[in-house]
């Protein structure tokens, strides 16, 4: 999905190349948590985060599951109930999200400490066809939360999860890798806590100079935009 965006944009990448707060909580998963190869994930979220977990081995349920989209009945009250197989419940943006799917995922969360609660991220909202809509924080995650009284592990920037999961993924140097972004909270704030020899900050999306002092983030970096980039190559 995402090679397919870039290259619209004519901007020619490889998967290997695209590092996604799905993708992130695969490998954390599977590479960092060395997740049981007989536990099951119960997904609240769409095929994208299902394809991420297929990528990495890992079994799950939920997620897609036409009957856990269906409305609840009175006689699913007795049947959703512990389940042994589960060992953790992760949340993404559900665009199907159900009154079975969080009650099933509060199920699990509260029959014991051990199932894991992982988030890919807790945005608020998320930008498409020129306005807001509910993120996956809204839709799956802050209810989990508000209801089991326990705090999800987010996978997505700026969490030091998804640092991990990149560095479990890919051979890098830390100090020659630079965080590149225009949202101080998320994307400067990670490469800063991450120790990466780089950050820059572009000023062409949500953050403006002034914010640096505003929110005490000061990135090593600034530029007016990513393409100033090109210019300074042909300099």
């Amino acid at each position: 999905m995402y090679t397919s965006k870039f290259k619209s944009l004519g901007i020619p990448v490889t998967e290997d190349e695209i590092f996604g707060s799905s993708y992130s909580a695969a490998i954390y998963l599977s590479r960092v948590l060395k997740f049981p190869k007989d536990k099951k994930v119960y997904v609240l979220g769409e095929k994208g985060i299902e394809e991420e977990l297929e990528a990495e081995g890992i079994q799950y349920c939920g997620g897609t599951s036409p009957e856990d989209r269906e409305d609840i009945e009175e006689k699913d009250y007795a049947e959703i109930k512990p389940d042994p197989q589960i060992g953790a419940v992760l949340c993404g943006l559900d665009q199907h999200i159900s009154y079975k799917k969080l009650a099933k995922g509060l199920m699990y969360l509260r029959q014991s400490p051990e199932v894991l609660f992982l988030s890919t991220n807790t945005d608020s909202t998320y930008p498409t066809h020129g306005t807001l809509f509910p993120g996956a924080g809204s839709t799956t995650t802050t209810p989990l939360q508000y209801a089991s009284k326990r705090t999800a592990t987010t996978c997505g920037k700026p969490s030091q999860t998804m640092m991990d999961a990149i560095f479990a993924r890919y051979d890098l140097d830390r100090e020659r890798t630079c965080m590149v972004g225009d949202r101080l909270d998320t994307d400067i704030k990670f490469g800063l806590e991450g120790k990466l020899g780089g950050t820059l900050l572009v000023l062409s999306g949500i953050s403006a100079l002034e914010d640096c002092e505003k929110e005490g983030i000061w990135p090593r970096f600034v530029m007016n935009r990513l393409g100033d980039l090109s210019v300074l190559e042909k300099e």
